[in-house]
């Protein structure tokens, strides 16, 4: 198939994700105003017929003092990831990134390796010689997803060391996801382990009561995320970017992005932010107090964001990254296991590869990040 490559408006873009079944918020036109520190553009392939066939955000991140720029493509672009012509589709973008300046380029196919089920990975942390999810067998292969990285690798694309825990990339390479396509709620609600199901009953049973928020509480979500990132020793974003995304996300799509609440007794002790793109809905980030804990309100709040994305139609509820650890004493085995709960998937991504065009600007971009 013979493709060209163009920048597109915003509009082009949108409509052509808004006719998909789903793709990544990442790379929704919107995503750009988040990320309001990088420029930006939307690009876009056409077929021969000039039918828009993909898309992609691409954000551009300025070198100091030089007009030279990391183009970064989060979880995209979205294209025929599948199609033997891969070069085809990867050669003309990366032509276009070189005239606009880039020296390096990095994307993240949204290309799914190997799926492991809950039982699958009950069972890894049950014996005590599996320390790492690869080291269970997968429930799942994708043989496509090899065949990809094979012709990325032919054409020169490169892929850093995660070091395995899947946090090297900046986006995370392992997730967790809870299926919703052809399923009942009933279902969903049975593939819970028994300690998620008496959670959600205890938190019923003491009066936990989920609720929607708005802008006007962002100043509240931000109080409760600044506790849960001084207790999980993080450094959390500021209240001012989760107005940008909630403005950019939202007038570009009013449901775009969700605020919850999990109350008790008239006090917000737990939070979530949910995002939706088609059929793809996220829980993106959490925060709760450090007291009423034994009232479970994450449990009933997950429940109540799970239960609203399966009202909205939506095929699959991903609870996002995940370590491969499944060593009881690594500090990230928490995440694993309480999204685990949820008897959902984890899922192994391809991960994000570069694609050097100035070796030089390119390497020492790796020293300065290596040595942050």
């Amino acid at each position: 198939m013979s493709l060209t490559l163009r920048t597109i408006s915003r509009e082009q873009h949108l409509a052509y994700i808004q006719s998909l079944p789903a793709a990544s918020h990442m790379q929704v036109p919107a995503w750009a105003d988040v990320k309001a520190e990088w420029r930006s553009e939307s690009l876009g392939w056409f077929d021969k017929t000039g039918q828009l066939v993909g898309a992609g955000l691409v954000l551009y991140r300025q070198l100091p003092k030089i007009k030279r720029y990391l183009a970064y493509l989060p979880e995209g672009p979205v294209i025929n990831w599948y199609a033997p012509n891969l070069n085809d589709w990867l050669e003309p973008m990366l032509a276009h990134l070189k005239q606009q300046g880039a020296f390096s380029v990095k994307m993240g196919p949204p290309v799914v390796i190997r799926r492991w089920d809950a039982a699958a990975i009950k069972a890894g942390i049950q014996d005590p010689d599996v320390k790492r999810l690869r080291d269970v067998e997968a429930t799942h292969i994708e043989p496509r997803a090899f065949e990809v990285a094979d012709r990325l690798r032919k054409m020169g694309w490169q892929q850093g060391e995660d070091g395995g825990a899947g946090f090297g990339d900046v986006q995370p390479r392992y997730i967790f996801q809870v299926p919703l396509a052809n399923r009942s709620l009933e279902d969903v609600h049975k593939g819970f382990n028994q300690l998620w199901r008496r959670n959600i009953k205890k938190a019923e049973k003491a009066g936990v009561e989920v609720v929607q928020g708005g802008y006007g509480e962002l100043a509240e979500w931000q109080r409760l995320y600044e506790i849960t990132a001084e207790r999980d020793h993080f450094r959390p974003r500021p209240l001012g970017y989760f107005q940008r995304m909630w403005t950019a996300l939202n007038n570009e799509d009013p449901n775009r992005m969700r605020l919850y609440f999990a109350r008790h007794e008239g006090e917000n002790v737990a939070a979530a932010t949910m995002l939706i793109v088609g059929g793809h809905v996220w829980y993106s980030y959490g925060a709760s107090a450090n007291h009423k804990r034994e009232v479970r309100p994450s449990n009933a709040m997950q429940w109540r964001m799970l239960r609203d994305a399966y009202a909205m139609g939506a095929t699959v509820y991903d609870l996002r990254g995940i370590s491969d650890s499944l060593d009881e004493t690594d500090h990230l085995f928490g995440l694993i296991q309480f999204k685990v709960g949820t008897g959902g998937q984890a899922a192994e991504y391809l991960g994000e590869w570069d694609f050097p065009l100035n070796k030089l600007l390119h390497k020492a971009l790796d020293i300065y990040m290596s040595r942050r």
